[in-house]
């Protein structure tokens, strides 16, 4: 049977009904789509914007230490200067905790494509201080700093503030999604 077929046939099955009276009632259609969170991503633009193209003043110059951090090449410097005075709101977190260096990587791996595709853009990264491990050396603090280097998502990093895990944990910027670049 073929559509033309199917199509005969329905119009036959159908060829004594009357359409409805009006009901008056108003179709407002399928569900609503969720809201664009419009102030937030003029905010993240705002402060890329500044971060990029900002003065850099003599605070900001004296500034840093000998904490980890990471600025892909290209990027201006206050890009990490506002990543480290929490610019950047925080809006997940990992806890690689007790992991093995392949369990970890994948793990972190997903994190970071997840987070991307949900278009978030400073997650935390606890790796830990390495107090539980033979000559209290963290493994997991110098490879993860690796591999977040090593991902094309990941604009800059730094080491978290005391309150969030301090250097047991890692404040990490990423790029916006593919899909708001062309916005």
């Amino acid at each position: 049977m073929t559509d033309a077929d199917d199509l005969a046939a329905f119009r036959a099955a159908v060829a004594d009904t009357q359409p409805l009276p009006a009901s008056g009632r108003v179709h407002l259609g399928g569900p609503m789509p969720p809201p664009r969170p419009l102030q937030h991503l003029a905010d993240e633009r705002a402060a890329l914007n500044e971060s990029l193209h900002g003065q850099i003043s003599l605070q900001d110059r004296l500034e840093g230490g000998d904490e980890p951090s990471y600025l892909r090449v290209g990027l201006a410097s206050s890009v990490l200067r506002d990543l480290r005075r929490g610019r950047w709101v925080t809006q997940d977190e990992i806890d690689l905790h007790g992991l093995n260096r392949d369990e970890a990587r994948q793990l972190l791996a997903a994190f970071l494509a997840e987070s991307l595709h949900w278009g978030k853009r400073c997650v935390r990264v606890v790796h830990g201080k390495g107090l539980r491990s033979p000559q209290k050396i963290s493994i997991l603090r110098q490879l993860v700093r690796g591999w977040l280097m090593q991902r094309d998502e990941v604009l800059a990093y730094c080491q978290a503030k005391p309150q969030d895990g301090g250097e047991g944990a890692l404040l990490v910027l990423l790029r916006s999604p593919k899909k708001q670049r062309a916005a």
